[in-house]
């Protein structure tokens, strides 16, 4: 079994997840490395740059968002260790038996005191980011209406977690060897019917939505050419307006959804702040995702990624609990303070496979910016003057540093950095030289 897992690590880390790169992508990659190495010490490159004053900003936001983004998973190892060598976790399991008899009680009471002292002990980052984004205008979101989405997400996170949890604990009592392959089995179905139902009942809790056609009928109308090129099945109904402008003033547009409940939602910023063509390309970008099936391949992976997870987890709590369960006041795997032992071990698993996630979420990402400048040439001027000038749009609303470290991109960026975005489009035209785009044919 160990090597298996080793097998599979290695396979998750150096399988590619997307089609073969082609000449013309290899050669706009190669120039916008160059790009990138040679820049100015301002840290500007020709593709995308930022004025002084944004550029100081930019900078500073990703330092410090760095050091929350490492701070902050360190300091929840930090946490859940010491809750369990001061003997914490076994108090609260002590206080949820005692106080009722019934598994169920026993198990939300659980969560809830849990939950309550993991908040707190999160809340002055939490607080810090929000105060941070408010300061630089990122969000223009009240304290109480961030206060409510806080408290949205928790209760949601209570209920939906008490009823995995009890489903865990169930299987745990009826495979205590094996549970970790028979939850892993069940939480197939329930992460599809999750994804297929956030669209309709988690993302309208926090903020509004409408459809496209209902305020923007001419550009609905020019995102239609873009999907007629594709031979893609999103009709009207399924592009929307998401009401960002109400908490934030960066851009952003995503796919979200499974089967019937997919669709594209669209940033009312975005519209706001960007011109058509950028508009044309940044849902070319995101409808290339629904082509490209990058939902479905991204379901595969994170079942993947659950699977060694999942086995790692139960390796590390039977080792724990066995080691120093005496100490902790957690005895057995059945117990309620198993839970933070096994999500102590997902805190570090996390960690560790970031740079896996984070490396196959940039494929497709980059794959999806390939589609949406190839999906907008014939339908713009200029396909790579309209992608890198989103690009600068996005990044101007952000305050996107031009060129992080390579290695924070490497190890946390979900995207390339906006700069190697900007870069690349700039650079990618397989309609010179004798070259074939990558997706569609001439």
């Amino acid at each position: 079994m160990r090597r298996l897992l080793t097998i599979l690590v290695l396979l998750l880390a150096f399988t590619p997840l997307h089609a073969a790169t082609t000449p013309a992508e290899k050669l706009a990659n190669d120039a916008a490395q160059r790009e990138l190495d040679s820049s100015p010490r301002d840290g500007n490159i020709p593709s995308y740059s930022l004025s002084p004053e944004n550029l100081a900003k930019g900078r500073h936001l990703e330092h410090v968002g760095n050091v929350m983004h490492f701070g902050g998973a360190l300091w929840g190892i930090a946490y859940l260790t010491l809750l369990l060598l001061l003997g914490v976790v076994g108090i609260v399991q002590r206080e949820a038996t005692r106080r009722f008899r019934n598994r169920w009680l026993q198990c939300f009471y659980f969560l809830l005191l849990f939950g309550a002292i993991t908040t707190v002990l999160d809340l002055p980052l939490a607080v810090y980011g929000h105060w941070l984004r408010l300061h630089y205008g990122l969000s223009v979101q009240g304290w109480g209406s961030w206060t409510l989405d806080q408290l949205k997400s928790s209760a949601i996170g209570w209920l939906v977690g008490g009823l995995l949890i009890m489903l865990l604990f169930f299987i745990i009592r009826k495979l205590p060897r094996g549970w970790w392959f028979a939850f892993w089995l069940c939480s197939i179905p329930i992460i599809l019917a999750g994804i297929f139902v956030t669209p309709y009942i988690i993302d309208p809790l926090f903020n509004k939505f409408e459809p496209l056609s209902q305020s923007n009928p001419e550009l609905v109308q020019r995102l239609e050419q873009v999907v007629h090129r594709g031979n893609m099945d999103i009709p009207p109904e399924r592009m929307f307006l998401m009401k960002a402008s109400a908490k934030v003033t960066t851009l952003n547009a995503y796919v979200t959804g499974f089967g019937s409940s997919k669709r594209v939602v669209v940033w009312d910023t975005s519209i706001s702040k960007g011109t058509p063509d950028e508009i044309m390309f940044i849902f070319g970008h995101e409808s290339g995702h629904y082509v490209l099936n990058h939902i479905v391949q991204g379901i595969l992976f994170s079942t993947v990624i659950l699977l060694v997870s999942f086995y790692l987890g139960y390796r590390f709590v039977t080792w724990a609990i066995r080691r120093f369960g005496a100490s902790w006041g957690v005895t057995s795997q059945t117990e309620w303070g198993m839970l933070p032992i096994l999500l102590l071990a997902f805190s570090l698993f996390s960690l560790a496979l970031e740079p896996v996630t984070s490396t196959a979420t940039r494929t497709h990402e980059h794959d999806a910016d390939v589609y949406g400048q190839e999906a907008i040439h014939g339908l713009v001027t200029n396909p790579q003057a309209v992608a890198r000038d989103a690009f600068q749009v996005l990044g101007d609303t952000s305050f996107d540093d031009p060129n992080p470290s390579q290695f924070i991109e490497f190890w946390t960026y979900s995207h390339p950095s906006i700069g190697r975005r900007a870069a690349f489009a700039a650079h990618y035209d397989p309609w010179a030289g004798g070259f074939e785009p990558k997706y569609f044919k001439r």
